[in-house]
């Protein structure tokens, strides 16, 4: 080590340590006195002491400062990592990227990687700043509260479709069960709950936000029951509405860390659609997630119930409608007609059933806890032409009209009936080749006709006055 004469640069530590060496120097302290006030035994101060009489002030300075550690990395080892790291995971962050190039047989501490792409310039801290949030202690069991998002992202990078990202995660635990979905819909959320059921049990209740999905208000500002929350009150499970994204942060950091890590793995494995993105999802980052990023709960018991003997959750979690019965014995529903078959149950006519649309597609109809037969009526069953469906309104046309390329296309409930124009059950489909007027003639009453009589006598007195 070289230091000049007159500057030697010393630590804080450095400067106490001379300060009291100094005085044993001259003799105004003892060693003993000096090892108790410096934590050293007294060889140890004889040989500081031995080192300061023969270097003077120099020798209070550690002897490896500015010498490389005998554990540095070789410089070939660096220079391999940094290639690759640009090469293969120029966006990861230090402790992702130190994962996989181990995985690459490039073992490194994610310290020491990041200190390396600091120095080359491939990796800057982000800033990060305060914000004052009043903290709120996690939930002592394990299903006592279950926190519930979508998170809709460019996920497969413009390699397939735009997906989201529905997720349920326990707030004691963060285990967390999710899937990819074509968009946050009741349907999807249905889907993913039974999943958990399956899992887990039912958990005490679920803390989401404000979606159209879990909340709905009339005009007057009063609260309606959606599909999702009549589906969890049938299941006693609670809901809580939360009022801003800071409420339920615990599964907004779960979003933020699989925005940054799963879209990476999806990359890595080449994943272009929705079922190998929840194949990446269900094999790698959840396992990942739940062994890695769990804690223990404070309390050791199960909060999870399980489901009662009269809860299907093929049945409740389903989209459920109520429909009034005909005289016929025929409900409308999706713009088709079914046919109730008998036996008739007394109340039905006139009363109302309940209409299930399941995951499957298959329609259920229940009256008072008692499940329908039923049949599909074609347009030529249907006694008379259906209204349209002013939903998917299409040109009308008449059977003349209709091509051979169209004779495969199923109708619809707003198509035109046999012979039929379609607007209406009384007017005729003109024949192909003529060109009828649909027009009504005029009335005229004949000259006969009482109200003409009486006419001509109302006119015969104003003339004789």
């Amino acid at each position: 080590m070289n230091y000049s004469k007159d500057r030697i640069e010393m630590s804080q530590h450095e400067r106490d340590r001379l300060k009291v060496m100094a005085a044993v120097l001259t003799g105004k302290r003892t060693q003993a006195e000096a090892g108790r006030l410096l934590k050293r035994s007294v060889r140890q101060i004889r040989r500081l002491q031995r080192r300061l009489e023969a270097e003077g002030n120099v020798g209070i300075i550690h002897r490896l400062r500015g010498v490389a550690s005998n554990n540095r990395r070789d410089k070939n080892f660096r220079r391999q990592v940094i290639d690759l790291y640009r090469r293969n995971y120029a966006d990861f962050g230090p402790t992702f990227a130190a994962e996989k190039l181990a995985g690459a047989g490039l073992k490194i501490c994610p310290e020491t990687l990041r200190l390396w792409l600091k120095s080359a310039g491939l990796w800057k801290q982000k800033r990060k700043r305060d914000k004052h949030r009043r903290r709120r202690e996690r939930r002592e069991c394990f299903g006592e509260l279950v926190q519930g998002d979508g998170s809709p992202h460019d996920w497969l990078e413009g390699r397939g479709p735009r997906m989201d990202l529905l997720v349920m995660i326990d707030d004691a635990t963060s285990k967390t069960v999710a899937r990819f979905y074509p968009s946050e819909t009741t349907e999807g959320y249905m889907e993913l709950l039974k999943r958990y059921l399956r899992r887990h049990g039912r958990p005490v209740a679920m803390y989401t936000d404000r979606n159209s999905i879990f909340w709905g208000e009339t005009k007057d500002k009063q609260p309606v029951e959606t599909q999702f929350t009549r589906a969890l009150k049938q299941l006693d499970i609670d809901w809580i509405p939360a009022y801003s994204p800071q409420a339920k942060g615990r599964v907004e950091r779960f979003n933020a860390t699989a925005q940054d890590r799963l879209v990476k793995e999806l990359r890595l494995a080449g994943a272009c659609t929705m079922d190998e993105a929840n194949s990446v999802l269900a094999k790698i980052f959840l396992p990942w997630f739940n062994r890695c990023c769990t804690v223990k709960p404070t309390s050791r018991n199960n909060a999870h119930r399980p489901l009662g003997p009269s809860m299907k959750p093929d049945s409740i979690l389903s989209i459920q409608v109520k429909r009034k019965v005909a005289n016929d014995y025929t409900i409308r529903f999706d713009n088709r007609l079914y046919q109730l078959l008998p036996p008739a149950v007394p109340g039905l006519r006139g009363g109302r059933v309940t209409v299930e649309k399941r995951s499957n597609g298959r329609i259920y109809i229940s009256f008072k806890g008692r499940y329908l037969k039923y049949k599909m009526l074609g347009l030529a069953d249907a006694p008379g032409a259906l209204p349209p469906n002013p939903r998917g309104l299409s040109p009308l046309r008449c059977p003349a009209e209709i091509g051979k390329g169209d004779a495969a296309t199923p109708p619809s409930a707003g198509s035109s009936t046999s012979r039929r124009s379609g607007c209406s059950s009384a007017e005729p489909c003109p024949s192909a080749g003529k060109n009828e007027s649909n027009k009504k003639k005029s009335y005229r009453p004949s000259s006969d006709h009482p109200w003409r009589r009486s006419r001509k006598k109302g006119k015969k007195k104003k003339s004789v006055a």
